[in-house]
């Protein structure tokens, strides 16, 4: 797309590309050749050269003989949003009481399209086979914060949400047909909370609950995630009452603010 053809000449492609060069880069891929940029963002050599030289000038990324890495100020450009959201300075301390009560590792995210965002968390142990960091995104019609921000919205909006996410099967479990999952956001609607068992990666288990702002509304999902282990209904037992307070104690310090 080049300007002029996404909102009346607004649309800025060297920015989009610039920015495509910097999300190339992932906990998975943390250093980057010239021709691994170009093969991530689809653009050509010549162009990822331009682009990474002029990060780098700037301090965004720093290069080590071939290879190109991120740095520590690409911070900055996250960091007005989180300032500005007071969300995380506000659920990070409720989950380090829910992480000790049930030992496990716990997070919070919200919706961003069809993904869900990390924007807390407290691991106490490695649980997936990809690292999940503040940032880390997955696809929400497959994670149980997902199934419970999900079934927030109107159920054509959440319906249309997944249809253009395009569902696939990430495990033999996960379940990818719209009308199956529209059928389990209406049940998460109705009792408050979403179980996912094995849908995003094999052999993890997450169980969500929802946080409200002052006006009532879902603004992000809170969750206690492990290694599948014994029967999943027996886990969500012992773990849900702990999870609902810190919900609960969460929308209260909201309430405050």
């Amino acid at each position: 797309m080049s300007e002029g053809e996404n909102g009346a000449g607004e649309f800025v492609q060297s920015l989009a590309r610039g920015l495509a060069v910097i999300r190339a880069f992932d906990a998975e891929n943390p250093a980057l050749t010239l021709s691994d940029v170009a093969r991530r963002t689809g653009l050509t050599r010549a162009a990822a050269r331009r682009f990474l030289h002029t990060l780098e000038s700037l301090g965004y990324v720093r290069a080590d003989g071939r290879a190109f890495a991120l740095t520590p100020r690409v911070l900055e450009l996250g960091f007005s949003y989180l300032s500005a959201l007071s969300l995380p300075a506000i659920v990070q301390p409720h989950l380090e009481r829910l992480s000790r009560e049930v030992d496990e590792s716990v997070s919070s995210a919200v919706l961003d399209g069809a993904d869900i965002v990390y924007i807390a968390r407290v691991p106490t142990r490695r649980i997936m086979s990809v690292g999940i960091t503040i940032g880390t995104r997955f696809p929400a019609y497959a994670t149980s914060m997902g199934r419970v921000l999900l079934a927030a919205l109107p159920p054509q909006d959440s319906r249309a949400v997944i249809e253009a996410s395009h569902p696939e099967a990430l495990t033999p479990r996960t379940r990818t047909d719209l009308d199956v999952l529209a059928a389990e956001l209406d049940a998460v609607r109705a009792q408050g909370w979403a179980l996912v068992d094995g849908e995003l990666e094999q052999g993890l288990r997450s169980l969500a609950a929802p946080l409200h702002g002052r006006d009532g509304s879902v603004v992000a999902a809170l969750n206690v995630s492990a290694s599948a282990r014994g029967d999943a209904a027996a886990w969500r037992d012992a773990c849900l009452p702990a999870l609902r307070d810190a919900a609960a104690a969460v929308d209260a310090d909201i309430r405050l603010v």
